[in-house]
């Protein structure tokens, strides 16, 4: 093969790898490490991954954020983890940054670490949970207080006064 052409066929071969760390490296590089690390720090795997709370977190990130069936249960009702990983697949950053500004969600979830959390940080989640791809299946949906959940559940007290 003559030299340019071996040349080209290089360069062609080397480009497909690098393709895809496009995105990595990049500006949504950034975005997309600053979003793990907000996770890792937030605690959202210790609700929103199966098993990570009681394994020490020693779940492959590839597992990460697919919701969970274990419920949690107050005089609320009882609450499951969405998996983010689809949330995120359908919701703009623009929505994103507008949900999380108004949050108030159902415990256990901290809407008022959410809504403490700077712009920058909320983007930067956005971009990291949108990377790791869509995975994982649907968590049950909210149960009332007046029904009984049909798989394991972490109980609350029922609040005083």
């Amino acid at each position: 093969m003559p030299k340019t052409r071996t040349s080209l066929a290089a360069a062609m071969l080397l480009a497909v790898p690098l393709a895809g760390l496009a995105g990595k490296t990049g500006a949504d590089g950034g975005l997309v490490e600053r979003g793990r690390y907000v996770v890792e720090i937030g605690g959202c795997n210790d609700c929103h991954t199966p098993g990570y709370a009681m394994s020490d977190g020693k779940v492959p990130e590839r597992e990460w954020l697919t919701g969970d069936r274990l419920g949690w249960q107050g005089p609320w009702g009882t609450t499951y983890p969405p998996n983010l990983r689809q949330f995120f697949a359908r919701t703009s950053e623009a929505e994103w940054l507008k949900m999380a500004r108004h949050a108030n969600y159902r415990p256990p979830m901290p809407s008022p670490s959410l809504r403490a959390m700077s712009d920058e940080d909320l983007r930067a989640l956005w971009h990291y949970v949108r990377s790791l791809g869509p995975g994982g299946e649907t968590a049950p949906a909210y149960v009332g207080p007046e029904r009984a959940p049909a798989g394991p559940v972490v109980r609350f007290p029922a609040t005083p006064g």
